[in-house]
């Protein structure tokens, strides 16, 4: 994020933040969605199992309300009095056809179950275990599910009772029942809006309306329990509803489970996700737009102050920014203007006083500077005209005024190529000389401070240089460190001779130089401890820079100040006995 720009560390976090409140929104309302799904699928598998149990019970009632008919028939119970088979399955026979209900069984059976006419289930054993089930609830009538020959039932067992004397005598027992089967489970299926239905006896499918394959995994993985069940075939999942189907005992003798297939909520699911998943790439796609938009029209004013500060910082205090309305924005942009209109007065009054006090500090460098050669030309004047000299005496004053006019007349030829960047064409020269005719110029105030100057360079050692501005330079360092050193001590310079060129030593003895000006010792007008106001040593580097050198402090244990001056290899020529001469 350090690399983007302001507009942009907006834009993407705004993207960001609402991309995931549009994340946990669309979970929330996905979550919603399945929930609402699955309550939808409770929903329709309660009103499945109510209608089942409504079809059902209206199917049980049927065979109850034919059993209680039958049983108060005369015929029938005339018929049953004979206790003659015949007589009992002919009747039976001819109240069946005018039931007509071809799916449905009938039959009479004795007190132990023992069957004695039937009709519509004529295959049947000759013992039913229902009634044996039933007898408790005698003279009740029962109703339950049973199995028979391998076959699930629901049976409705009617007792049919005679008055005895004080006492009610059982005289048959009617069975009537329907078989549960894969036709049933599909009737039930197109009758309670299109749920699927398996009867189990323990795990064993009875009857269903699915595959064979589905119904068996299924019944495999069902377990008893309250309320509605998920079960996982791998492939495809259900949602399972479960009923016990008690039998006449009241005990559960099977199950029958309500089945609806999660396929089409898993599609409805998907279906919401790939639309929730376009929303938020759309939503944050127009977001993150409409944001880089305003983003970049509310930080306009922002990019402007930055552009106007690029400015201020490349010294154009003319900038200025549009101050725009009156919010927070614009207040700072007048304040800006502000800050830049004063910056720039004050700058200009700067540069103003720094002129007066440049003049003034350049006027008494040079004064201090011409002080001492305008001193030896007055003196030696003064001396050619009061004195009676010898010619060997006039000759010596006049060699000194001859060289301090010379050196008044360099320094003022210095100042003006540097004040013009004029650079002369250098020469060959012995450095040797180059030092000797410094440290003549400075000899007289040598001995007076007691300074003693010892010079050891190879006279065959030879720089390209102005001779002129290198003697000044080698001038103001000596002069420099005679003024130091009040108590007097010792300058040695030497030089030698390496391949990137001549690296020359100039070292005294002396305090050394101040921690304070160390640091911007070759700035003009830097200055410690001595007369003048430090526009020496910046001249003298100008120079070494102008010849392709450099100078510096060398930082060496003990008193002293220590320069090294270099000039570049393609400048120093040497005799080939110099690497001799400079070993030994």
């Amino acid at each position: 994020m350090r690399r983007f720009s302001l507009v942009w560390k907006i834009s993407l976090s705004t993207a960001a933040a609402l991309l995931l409140l549009l994340i946990v929104a669309g979970h929330f309302v996905q979550d919603q969605a399945e929930a609402a799904l699955e309550r939808n699928l409770d929903a329709e598998l309660e009103n499945s199992f109510k209608a089942y149990e409504s079809l059902w019970s209206a199917r049980t009632e049927m065979l109850r309300s034919i059993s209680v008919v039958l049983s108060t028939m005369s015929d029938v119970r005339a018929a049953f009095r004979t206790n003659d088979r015949a007589t009992i399955q002919d009747t039976v026979d001819e109240m069946w056809k005018r039931i007509s209900l071809s799916d449905a069984l009938f039959f009479v059976t004795d007190g132990k179950g023992d069957v004695i006419a039937g009709a519509g289930g004529k295959h049947f054993a000759r013992n039913l275990d229902v009634v044996r089930d039933a007898l408790p609830k005698f003279p009740a009538q029962s109703t339950g599910f049973a199995t028979q020959d391998g076959r699930l039932y629901e049976f409705v067992v009617t007792p049919v009772y005679v008055q005895a004397e004080s006492t009610l005598g059982l005289l048959n027992v009617l069975v009537t029942g329907f078989p549960v089967e894969d036709a049933v489970a599909k009737e039930l299926k197109s009758r309670t809006g299109g749920s699927d239905f398996v009867f189990l006896q323990g795990s064993k499918p009875i009857a269903t309306t699915l595959s064979t394959e589905d119904t068996t995994r299924i019944a495999m993985q069902y377990r008893r329990g309250g309320g509605l069940r998920h079960l996982d075939l791998g492939d495809r999942e259900y949602a399972v509803l479960g009923t016990p189907l008690r039998n006449l005992a009241g005990k559960q003798g099977g199950d029958l489970l309500i089945v609806h297939n999660f396929d089409n909520i898993r599609r409805d699911i998907d279906s919401l996700r790939l639309k929730l998943a376009g929303t938020w790439l759309v939503a944050t796609l127009a977001g993150l737009a409409i944001t880089v938009f305003l983003a970049r029209r509310a930080l306009k004013p922002i990019q402007e102050l930055d552009q106007a500060a690029a400015r201020i910082s490349e010294q154009k205090y003319e900038a200025r920014v549009t101050e725009g309305n009156d919010d927070e924005l614009g207040r700072l942009a007048r304040t800006f203007n502000a800050m830049c209109r004063s910056i720039q007065d004050a700058r200009e009054e700067l540069i103003r006083q720094e002129r007066i006090s440049t003049i003034g500090r350049l006027s008494s460098s040079i004064v201090h500077d011409l002080r001492n050669p305008l001193a030896s030309i007055y003196g030696g004047a003064e001396m050619m005209i009061d004195g009676e000299l010898n010619p060997t005496q006039m000759r010596r004053i006049a060699g000194n005024i001859y060289r301090s006019s010379r050196v008044i007349k360099d320094m003022l030829q210095q100042l003006v190529d540097v004040s013009r960047g004029r650079i002369q064409a250098a020469e060959a020269c012995r450095l040797s000389e180059l030092v000797g005719a410094a440290v003549d110029a400075q000899i007289s105030n040598a001995d007076n401070q007691g300074v003693e100057i010892r010079v050891n360079i190879d006279p065959a050692i030879e720089v390209a240089a102005e001779p002129g501005r290198m003697e000044r330079v080698f001038a103001n360092l000596i002069g420099n460190a005679i003024e130091a050193m009040h108590e007097g001590g010792v300058i040695d310079i030497s030089a030698t001779v390496h391949p990137e060129g001549v690296v020359i030593q100039v070292d005294d003895d002396g305090p050394g130089i101040p921690l304070a000006v160390k640091q911007r010792l070759f700035q003009p007008f830097v200055t410690s401890g001595k007369n003048g106001l430090g526009l020496g040593l910046a001249l003298s580097r100008q120079t070494i820079l102008d010849h392709g050198g450099d100078i510096w402090v060398e930082e060496v244990a003990g008193r002293g100040a220590h320069f090294r001056l270099r000039l570049p290899g393609e400048m120093a020529r040497a005799v080939a006995s110099v690497g001799a001469i400079v070993s030994t």
